[in-house]
């Protein structure tokens, strides 16, 4: 019944939003990932070879734990009752996806920026985005918003949904452990260049597809929002490979195009300049309008993913 799970997730998300508490799971994964780095800070590992020998166990463990509790806690619920085993299981699948929380903080900065409190939109920006914000123009802080939401499309939202329909909550769990990883040692710093390359390398790969996949609901969800679908598929086709990363280009180009918008370029990360190509053509000055209108295409690509696995979740039940 992995339909009714996904539709019931996506509905306490839209109703309530994400739960910031302690007893939030990802927390739990996220606590689990910070003591295993405090632990290799306190050794002070000066092997490269050693420090991603180090770096890999802490990943495929926290995986494991993720997929295994997870488990252990739905199949408890389905050996008392099938119906219990389906709400647990779709309350820990609503944790998992994040689709209104990425439209909350990102309104955050949009209401800022319409109350002329530059101020405040730098620092709401600050919350979601890891480059510095302090500087930023009016226009740079829209794109980077922009940046934001159709980047997390894909690995807030699409990817978590795929792995939930493949392999129900465990399978989901495991994939947020691999995201948070990435989020947390993935950098190409001192610390964690070696420690975190495979976290940073099994993001890339469990990501590939989904990226692709939410590039081409973002198009589809052009023909629901009033985006550009041409200038989606056309800037889509040129830039999707204009970032360092092999997917985070995928959304943000149909993104770009769609709204008719430049993204990417050079950014400021701790005071450092960080060059990356753009994405998109400037046909429209960023406005904080652009931001609701990536909201509306991340919110229809969503809907339609949830349509499509539920009625691919009913067909293979039947």
């Amino acid at each position: 019944m992995i339909a009714l799970v996904i539709v019931i997730a996506f509905i306490l998300d839209l109703i309530i939003g994400d739960p910031q508490n302690p007893l939030h799971p990802i927390r739990f994964v996220g606590a689990g990932i910070g003591l295993g780095v405090r632990a290799y800070k306190k050794i002070h590992i000066q092997s490269n070879a050693v420090q991603f020998i180090v770096g890999t166990m802490l990943t495929l463990a926290m995986i494991a734990v993720s997929y295994a509790s997870t488990w252990f806690i739905t199949r408890s619920f389905y050996t008392l009752n099938h119906w219990a085993g389906i709400i647990i299981e779709a309350v820990i699948c609503y944790f998992i996806i994040a689709p209104k929380a990425l439209k909350d903080e990102s309104t955050k900065v949009y209401r800022s920026l319409i109350s002329n409190d530059i101020e405040g939109a730098r620092k709401n920006l600050s919350y979601i985005v890891g480059r510095d914000t302090k500087n930023l123009s009016i226009c740079e802080i829209v794109t980077a918003t922009v940046e934001t939401i159709s980047e997390n499309l894909s690995d807030g939202v699409i990817a978590p949904l795929i792995f939930i329909f493949i392999g129900g909550a465990p399978l989901g769990m495991a994939y947020k452990a691999v995201n948070t990883l990435d989020s947390m040692i993935g950098y190409r710093n001192k610390d964690f260049e070696f420690f975190g390359k495979f976290a940073a390398r099994l993001d890339d790969i469990v990501n590939f597809v989904p990226a692709r996949v939410s590039a081409i609901l973002m198009m589809g969800g052009c023909l629901f929002t009033g985006g550009d679908i041409k200038g989606a598929a056309r800037i889509y086709a040129r830039d999707r490979r204009n970032h360092k990363s092999p997917n985070s280009a995928q959304t943000e180009s149909v993104c770009a195009g769609a709204l008719g918008i430049r993204l990417g370029g050079d950014s400021i990360y701790k005071g450092v300049v960080v060059s990356k190509p753009t994405i998109g053509d400037s046909i429209n000055e960023p406005a904080p309008k652009h931001i609701t209108a990536a909201n509306r295409l991340m919110y229809a690509a969503t809907i339609i993913a949830v349509f499509l696995l539920a009625a691919a979740g009913v067909l293979l039940y039947v």
